[in-house]
């Protein structure tokens, strides 16, 4: 970081030095029968006075404004270490599955691996940069999406809409993925048939809003990831007080809205 703690030793010595010197001034000034002398000599308390005063606000201007640029770091710190988190376990499964795919159908291996390579060049690129566009989210849905109607031997049904007012909105990268994920590890990777996610997307006058549907088999035990976690402390630290992340369940259909004010 580039911020410099202040010398506290050094300023308080300073303050001490002027707080003793005005108040030896006072004893002088208390004791004195020259009292023609006294005037100039009160001009002379009133400019010491002045001096210390400054010189604490300054003290204190300083000192609030590194624990300010402090939080801030830390902020950013937390950020790009959770950002990193994201995407590596679907990576991991990608692999897995193009390792069986080399042998079995080369030419479907290879258009999974330039799919996951762009995926790859945008989640280590363009995920540790502060803000993206939405149309870029947007993208790297659409390829996951891809990727997964790909993989799979069955049939499954995934219908994205989006519906963007301004794709040019900066919003913080990979934000979207993991409820996109969660969607596909606990609904169309467990259900033998049937299985289905619908997800939109809107913006409007700076408002974005995901809405994920999809259906899942109760008696399945799914585990607990870090992933929902890392979403919503990602939001606490980007978009304070201006999103909402709500879910719920009906008939064995999971849906997750996220809203955001930029």
């Amino acid at each position: 970081m580039n911020f410099k703690f202040p010398d506290k030793k050094k300023i308080f010595s300073m303050l001490t030095f002027r707080i003793t010197l005005a108040v030896i001034g006072i004893i002088i000034v208390l004791f004195n029968d020259t009292f023609g002398k006294i005037e100039g000599f009160v001009e002379f308390l009133l400019l010491y006075f002045i001096s210390v005063s400054i010189a604490v606000f300054h003290w204190l201007f300083v000192n609030i404004k590194f624990i300010i640029n402090l939080k801030n770091e830390k902020a950013k710190t937390e950020l790009m270490h959770l950002q990193s988190q994201v995407n590596p376990h679907f990576f991991f499964n990608m692999l897995n599955n193009l390792y069986g795919l080399v042998d079995k159908d080369s030419e479907k291996a290879k258009k999974l691996i330039l799919k996951l390579s762009d995926m790859m060049r945008y989640s280590i690129y363009e995920g540790q940069n502060e803000y993206v566009t939405l149309q870029q989210e947007i993208d790297f849905i659409n390829n996951y999406i891809e990727l997964h109607k790909m993989r799979y031997h069955k049939n499954i049904v995934v219908n994205f809409e989006v519906d963007v007012e301004d794709e040019n909105l900066k919003v913080m990268p990979l934000l979207f993925i993991i409820l996109v994920e969660n969607a596909f590890k606990h609904g169309v990777e467990v259900l033998r048939n049937n299985a289905f996610v619908h997800i939109s997307i809107a913006s409007k006058r700076r408002k974005i809003i995901l809405k994920i549907e999809n259906n899942f088999d109760q008696e399945e035990k799914s585990e607990k990831g870090i992933g929902l976690e890392n979403l919503k402390r990602r939001l606490e630290l980007a978009y304070p007080k201006k999103h909402k992340l709500i879910s719920l369940i009906n008939n064995n259909v999971y849906t997750a809205k996220l809203t955001i004010n930029l």
